[in-house]
């Protein structure tokens, strides 16, 4: 029998969780295999709807636009599918706890380049936090294949675009998919930290104490990326990546890979290796760094461009996982955007947290490395200042791709 004391701390540690903590019950796996797109889209804007109660009509419109799937249409003057009505088209993944907002600039590049463009939401995502308890990666992944059967009905050629998670979940498609024509990586989770393969032991306890079941529980003010992180989340994510190794990771079609020396979220050094067997002649890799004496000797070729991500007139200090899909002029997450990442701060030092999060000329921009939070104050740096290099990078691999010769 639980004593009064025990009965005490589950009712408080109960009351620290908010109803976004808990799953809404509309999004823990992927339900819409028989859809269309346009359905799709329309579905799951209806289920954010439905589940994001509380906001004003205005951020609500915002905050459905942003989390829901898309498409795009590329504009005339592009070359034609020999039997369908578009010759390339790119799948677009987000990463964990983000949304399909992230992608939405790489969409309006890859539509100016002639791509029939879609972006998926991935279950868990765009609703609550509390729907990633319950989700599992097989799910993530059906989502991908789903995407890749819509594109397949409009294209004859398939690319997939994946930043972190989406990443791992796009070369994992394309090892088990021969319809891939190449593949476009962003900070791609292809290594996560081992710790993470225990994340899931709280369940033997986390009934008593359900925020057990979270690493961090934030105020999840963002409106397009969870704060709040659950330990499922993580264990789902080292799954993943363990399902990876079980498949020939040879890499046949042409890659481009965009990766940041200083990430703390992903192992940089293993889309570095995942890179090495990238046989494709074309494939490329933009690696942005803070210390060259730490580039890897195997980078020093012509298959990579290495970009210097140290801005000191902007006291840009590094790059950041977050920070590549993004550029300065993103309303939300840009340079004078409406949001700020200081949540490494929150719960340990409100000063530096108050700093951080109303500015001034002593916080640096950057990735939170322990090196530099000893250093500095730091906001964690969300838009990439590189990304018109990063774009024409980009830019010349797809010029380079193999041309189908039997398009009109």
């Amino acid at each position: 029998m639980m004593g009064g004391e025990g009965r005490e701390r589950i009712q408080a540690d109960t009351a620290s969780l908010a109803l976004r903590h808990k799953p809404s019950g509309l999004n823990t796996s992927f339900t819409s295999s028989q859809l269309t797109f346009p359905q799709y889209i329309a579905a799951s804007s209806e289920m954010i709807a439905q589940a994001r109660t509380g906001a004003s009509p205005e951020l609500l419109n915002k905050i459905v636009a942003g989390n829901s799937p898309f498409e795009l249409h590329p504009t005339e003057g592009f070359a034609r599918g020999r039997d369908k009505p578009y010759l390339r088209g790119i799948l677009l993944v987000h990463g964990l706890t983000d949304s399909p907002y992230f992608m939405r600039h790489l969409a309006r590049f890859f539509q100016d380049e002639g791509f029939r463009v879609m972006a998926v939401l991935l279950p868990g995502h765009g609703t609550q936090p509390g729907d990633l308890l319950d989700v599992c990666w097989q799910d993530w992944l059906k989502t991908v294949t789903y995407g890749v059967e819509q594109l397949a009905l409009e294209v004859d050629e398939i690319y997939l675009g994946g930043y972190s998670a989406g990443g791992a979940l796009s070369v994992c498609q394309s090892l088990c998919d021969a319809r891939i024509s190449g593949l476009f990586l962003f900070a791609p989770a292809l290594k996560v930290s081992p710790k993470a393969a225990l994340a899931n032991f709280h369940k033997s306890y986390s009934w008593l104490w359900p925020s057990a079941k979270w690493l961090t529980l934030h105020p999840d003010k963002d409106i397009y990326k969870y704060e709040s992180f659950p330990k499922n989340a993580a264990a789902q994510m080292y799954a993943l990546t363990q399902a990876l190794l079980m498949l020939n990771r040879k890499m046949q079609i042409p890659v481009f890979a965009a990766i940041s020396q200083d990430d703390e979220t992903v192992d940089s050094a293993a889309t570095v290796e995942f890179m090495q067997h990238a046989e494709h002649v074309e494939s490329k890799l933009v690696y942005y760094f803070s210390d060259e004496k730490k580039i890897p000797r195997e980078l020093l070729n012509a298959k990579t461009e290495l970009v210097n991500s140290v801005i000191p007139e902007k006291n840009i200090i590094s790059s950041a996982h977050t920070a590549i899909v993004l550029p300065a002029e993103d309303a939300y997450y840009g340079e004078s955007g409406e949001y700020r990442n200081c949540l490494h701060y929150r719960s340990n030092n409100i000063e530096k947290y108050e700093a951080c999060m109303h500015g001034c000329e002593a916080v640096a921009s950057g990735e939170i490395t322990r090196k530099n939070l000893h250093a500095y104050t730091v906001r964690r740096l969300m838009y990439n200042p590189h990304y018109a290099t990063l774009q024409n990078a980009m830019r010349q691999f797809i010029s380079r791709l193999p041309a189908d010769e039997s398009a009109v």
